[in-house]
């Protein structure tokens, strides 16, 4: 046991849940003033929902001992920590090995509740609360357990074959970002009636956007489940990128309409968090600044799509979180140095684990869309997943909640 390991980590905790309600707050001054209520009850109530289901099973499905699913080794774990059980105050012999288990698992259930909470951005203003629930509950036990199990657990395929995810590119980024762009097809566009669909409190989004980058100082170090250099480094790391991001994207949305976007900074410099989070334990800063550069025109490029594809993911979660965190997972396998840690990217001489990152993110985006596909299907099946119309013109927060965010 370590006790400068185990505070950091108490530490990085806490952070990483912070997120949740900046991400609350970023999704909610985003929508119309009609959702915004409904928007943030999505993070917030998400929070709960994980929490529970995290130490009642998920915790097990991915860190669990692997269970051979259908013959098969690497797929998901099994029951050893069902209700935490066996999930103790001494150290892992496995996860954390300096710091308490109930600790280490207790930092990974700050990730599960954040990737499905992503998600929400993809249906807000529109979606059943009682289909939102379910499909939280589902889709953390059948979609992100598994995928943290295949990266991140020492039994899993993709970690024996060499997949470098620091704090979830894959697991986190591009399996939500997926499932969104999937959600968005099966639910179809919002209401409009002649309403525009502009940001209802830009400073909100803002603020949301500061307790993200904030929260990800312990999202990404945290991730090193030790206070050391490797830390120090990937802290300092995500900051260049989110700040290299939020540059590129503000110079394209400048380029595009002749205007500095104040949303656009927000969104930029969540995009450069997010493409920099497999790579910022094994990258310099300068790989950290090449990849925030590209990955903040990536994005905002990826943004232009839905017009044209008519597709209402309705806060752009595909384009921030399933480009950039695909983008960001391939770039590890470029940039990742022996300099940082024990990952070999190209740079280093090593062009095969671009393959590997590629198989990685192929593997993630296939059972992602078929997962979540069905998972849609199924609650629709069992409880619909859209509200009726005249509850979408009216606004989920009267509608569903009952209450107002404003009084005028």
């Amino acid at each position: 046991m370590d006790s400068g390991n185990t505070a950091w980590l108490i530490v990085a905790t806490a952070l990483v849940m912070v997120m949740l309600p900046g991400l609350a707050l970023f999704y909610g001054g985003l929508v119309r003033r009609k959702n915004v209520l409904s928007t943030i009850m999505h993070s917030f109530f998400g929070l709960a929902l994980v929490s529970v289901v995290w130490v009642i099973v998920g915790f097990s499905l991915a860190f669990g001992k692997d269970v051979n699913l259908f013959g098969i080794p690497g797929l998901v774990g099994g029951f050893d920590y069902i209700g935490f059980i066996g999930v103790g105050l001494e150290p892992s012999t496995v996860y954390a090995t300096t710091t308490p288990f109930v600790l280490f698992a207790s930092f990974q259930l700050m990730f599960a509740a954040i990737t499905p909470a992503l998600i929400t951005g993809a249906f807000a203003e529109r979606k059943r609360f009682g289909a939102f629930v379910l499909f939280t509950i589902l889709w953390s036990v059948l979609v992100y357990s598994p995928i943290a199990h295949w990266v991140w657990a020492t039994d899993g395929w993709l970690y024996k074959l060499g997949a470098l995810d620091f704090a979830g590119g894959t697991v986190v980024h591009a399996s939500s970002g997926v499932s969104a762009l999937i959600v968005a097809l099966l639910i179809g566009r919002r209401v409009a009636n002649g309403e525009g669909l502009e940001p209802h409190d830009i400073p909100m989004t803002v603020l949301g956007a500061g307790l993200l980058w904030f929260g990800w100082f312990g999202f990404n170090a945290g991730s090193e489940l030790a206070a050391d250099g490797i830390a120090a480094n990937a802290l300092l790391v995500t900051n260049t990128a989110a700040a290299a991001a939020t540059i590129t994207w503000v110079l394209a949305s400048y380029i595009h309409h002749r205007k500095v976007s104040v949303v656009g900074a927000a969104c930029g410099a969540v995009a450069g968090l997010v493409a920099i989070t497999p790579a910022s334990g094994f990258v310099t800063a300068g790989g950290a600044l090449v990849i925030g550069l590209v990955v903040g025109g990536l994005c905002y490029s990826a943004t232009l799509l839905r017009s044209y594809l008519k597709i209402d993911d309705a806060l752009d979660v595909f384009a921030v979180h399933g480009v950039g965190g695909m983008f960001g997972a391939v770039a590890t396998g470029v940039f990742a140095t022996t300099a940082i840690n024990f990952g070999q990217g190209l740079i280093d001489g090593n062009p095969s684990q671009v393959v590997i990152q590629l198989a990685a993110v192929g593997a993630t985006i296939a059972y992602a869309v078929i997962a979540t596909f069905l998972i849609v299907k199924l609650v629709d099946f069992i409880l619909g997943i859209r509200v009726p119309s005249q509850a979408e013109e009216l606004g989920l927060d009267i509608a569903v909640h009952g209450e107002v965010a404003y009084q005028s």
